[in-house]
């Protein structure tokens, strides 16, 4: 037991040291003091920190499923076949949904194509199908796929940590959103839920459209 408790607590610690890298490397202040230190690396950035970030990954992954731990929890029988549907549909939204993102932005091959001497995303303000119901569909996704597994000890603490990244980190993502894009984010923000849809906050087409419209002028302005 104090062998296990001491594995579950080096994980859980293990993913906190990842979130808070993440996010440093993810940070506005961070990139801008990369393009000034080594500009020539700049347009390599974006590729770079999705590497190193699945690379990272990789040792916190494979401790998950080596800690041993007796099951917390497992889906059976009506709830198996709920539980599974779930992910399918989560899969299946990732794929759908992936055409409404820049993807060359997202991996970090349009930079280099481009050779920016920045190392920061040039995207639009974008208001996808999914993101006029909840504004971080992938984190969403994300959630539905992680508590929709069997859970054993240490599948629950890497669980909560991702959980508590994808609330943090999305906090985070935010506030760069709103500086670069202005009111038409807020009213955005304040209009659609974060992770979690509800029937009673969500855009119209028009809505989008209008909204994706004034970010556009003001980036114009700008």
């Amino acid at each position: 037991m104090p062998d296990s408790a001491a594995a579950l607590t080096l994980l859980a610690l293990g993913w906190l040291a990842y979130a808070a890298f993440h996010s440093l490397l993810a940070s506005l202040a961070f990139k801008a003091w990369m393009t000034r230190r080594w500009p020539r690396c700049a347009p390599w950035y974006r590729l770079a920190y999705n590497l190193l970030a699945a690379v990272l990954v990789l040792p916190l992954v494979w401790a998950t499923w080596a800690i041993p731990g007796d099951w917390l929890w497992r889906w059976t029988g009506i709830g198996a076949w709920a539980a599974n549907g779930l992910a399918l549909t989560a899969l299946a939204g990732f794929w759908l949904s992936s055409g409404s993102y820049d993807m060359g932005e997202f991996l970090g091959l349009k930079p280099l194509r481009e050779k920016r001497r920045d190392a920061v995303e040039h995207d639009g303000f974008r208001i996808s199908t999914l993101h006029r119901f909840v504004r971080h569909p992938w984190y969403a996704l994300g959630l539905v796929l992680i508590w929709t597994r069997d859970m054993n000890a240490p599948l629950l603490v890497t669980a909560l940590a991702i959980t508590l990244y994808f609330v943090i980190g999305s906090w985070l993502e935010e506030r760069k959103l709103e500086a670069h894009f202005g009111a038409a984010y807020r009213e955005y923000r304040q209009r659609v839920p974060g992770l979690v849809p509800l029937p009673w906050k969500r855009l119209t087409a028009a809505e989008a459209e209008t909204l994706m419209q004034g970010s556009r002028h003001r980036q114009h302005e700008l």
